[in-house]
C-alpha cells in the first residue's frame, strides 16, 4: 500500500535512510538522521510537494518524495525527487512503484520538471530513473567527498506533460 508519509512514520524512514548515510555513498549526509529531525522534514511539505511511503504488513519498506528544485520563485514548477527502499527489499518492485505514484500525484498538482540526482556510480538507481522515463541531463566530477573517497554526481530529469 502507497499511501501519504506522517510524522509518525519518521523513525521506519530513518531506518531505511540512515542504512544509506552509514554504508554507502548514495546519500552525502555523513550523520544518522534523528526521528524528530526526519519528522520536522515531512511536517514542512506544502501543497506542491510530498512525502509517500510504501507499506506492507504493517511495515514501511520505501519511501520516495519530492523537495523544491531551487528557492527562487522562477523554479516553482519543478522538483527534485528521491527514493529509499529498505536494503532487504530491493528488486520487488517497491522503487518502481513509489515513483509511479509520485510522478501522478506531482502531474496533478501542476509540477512540469522533475529531477533526481544521484551519487555515482548507482546501476539500481540509473535504471530506475530510466525506466520511469527520465533522462541523464549532466554529470559532474568529484563533488562530493565521502568515506574519504571523490564521489560523481548525475541528474536526470523527467518533463510532464499536462494532467
Amino acid at each position: 500500500m502507497i499511501r501519504l508519509a506522517t510524522p509518525a512514520d519518521a523513525a521506519a524512514i530513518c531506518a531505511i535512510y540512515n542504512y544509506y548515510i552509514v554504508n554507502t555513498t548514495i546519500s552525502f549526509e555523513e550523520n544518522p538522521v534523528e526521528a524528530d529531525d526526519m519528522a520536522q522534514r515531512i511536517e514542512t511539505t506544502n501543497t506542491r510537494h510530498c512525502w509517500f511511503v510504501y507499506e506492507e504488513n504493517g511495515i514501511i519498506e520505501g519511501y520516495a518524495y519530492a523537495t523544491p528544485w531551487r528557492v527562487r520563485s522562477a523554479y516553482r514548477n519543478s522538483v527534485e525527487t528521491s527514493v529509499y527502499i529498505n536494503h532487504n527489499s530491493g528488486g520487488k518492485g517497491i522503487g518502481t512503484a513509489l515513483y509511479t505514484h509520485l510522478i501522478a500525484e506531482l502531474r496533478q498538482r501542476g509540477i512540469r520538471a522533475v529531477i533526481g540526482g544521484i551519487a555515482l556510480p548507482n546501476r539500481a538507481s540509473v535504471a530506475l530513473h530510466e525506466r520511469m522515463g527520465f533522462t541523464q541531463v549532466a554529470h559532474f566530477v568529484d563533488v562530493g567527498q565521502k568515506f574519504g573517497k571523490w564521489v560523481d554526481v548525475g541528474y536526470w530529469e523527467l518533463v510532464l506533460t499536462s494532467a
